[in-house]
């Protein structure tokens, strides 16, 4: 298997439940969201529907209310800086949707890899 990152969110979804690492991405994104003082903790067995919408709405408010927290946690997280530039910020809501997604592309690929070497 290539550990090419998946380009959209239900194609994450599908290699984390094919692999057995849903939860295990939940873990990590649990802590990562702990080392960042945000207060959100995912159930282990939250449905994918549920985790994007819940972390999208998140996101949402850290971009507008607390952006001292999100840039925290895009550091924490370890998100691609130069990927976060190439998105248009004028739209707050598609904005907070992308980087959403490059939220999980990151948890995903630590999770991936530490299963995948460990």
């Amino acid at each position: 298997m290539s550990n090419q990152l998946p380009q959209t969110f239900e194609d994450l979804i599908t290699k984390a439940e094919n692999l057995e690492l849903y939860s295990k991405l939940i873990q990590q994104i649990n802590k990562d969201f702990l080392l960042a003082n945000i207060d959100l903790d995912f159930e282990h067995n939250i449905l994918p529907s549920s985790l994007k919408y819940l972390l999208h709405d998140v996101i949402f408010k850290l971009i507008q209310e607390k952006f001292a927290d999100y840039l925290n946690l895009l550091y924490i997280i370890d998100v691609s800086e130069e990927k976060i530039k190439q998105l248009d910020g004028s739209d707050t809501l598609k904005l907070s949707e992308n980087v959403t997604f490059l939220v999980l592309q990151r948890e995903w690929q630590k999770v991936w890899f530490r299963n995948k070497y460990s």
